[in-house]
């Protein structure tokens, strides 16, 4: 198995990062595999869904709608209403898993590899790529 760690800089509001570039250059000398894409944090997760046709808007305005910012959590440390960025991993989780043949990523025509980060508390995130042989 073969790791990676990049350094994404998210800033400090809600956003959604198209990684697909960084992890292509991963894997690109590889041949059949799998590439699992992991963010070591508590409050970030990985999407597969299609970016700039307002898909990563969208997504952002659905987190606000369904995890709203407020002072219903619990988790209360961190910026008002950080404790809905805890909970996003339950529905974003802080992986996925995609096959590999022949050196390229097995995506769908609109699809992206992105790091869904709602967390302005931590404005850089770490991203590991590993990838199995097959």
């Amino acid at each position: 198995m073969r790791t990676e760690v990049i350094t994404v800089r998210t800033g400090r509001s809600p956003t959604v990062t198209d990684i697909t570039r960084e992890a292509a250059r991963f894997v690109q000398s590889e041949k059949d595999g799998l590439l699992h894409v992991f963010v070591p944090h508590a409050t970030a997760g990985v999407a597969i869904i299609e970016t700039g046709a307002g898909s990563d808007d969208d997504l952002l305005t659905a987190i606000g709608e369904l995890l709203p910012t407020d002072d219903r959590w619990q988790h209360r440390h961190g910026s008002p209403g950080h404790g809905r960025d805890h909970v996003l991993p339950a529905w974003i989780a802080p992986y996925a898993t995609l096959p590999v043949i022949d050196g390229q990523i097995a995506l769908g025509t609109w699809q992206s590899i992105c790091l869904v980060d709602p967390n302005g508390d931590n404005p850089s995130r770490q991203v590991r790529f590993s990838f199995v042989k097959g």
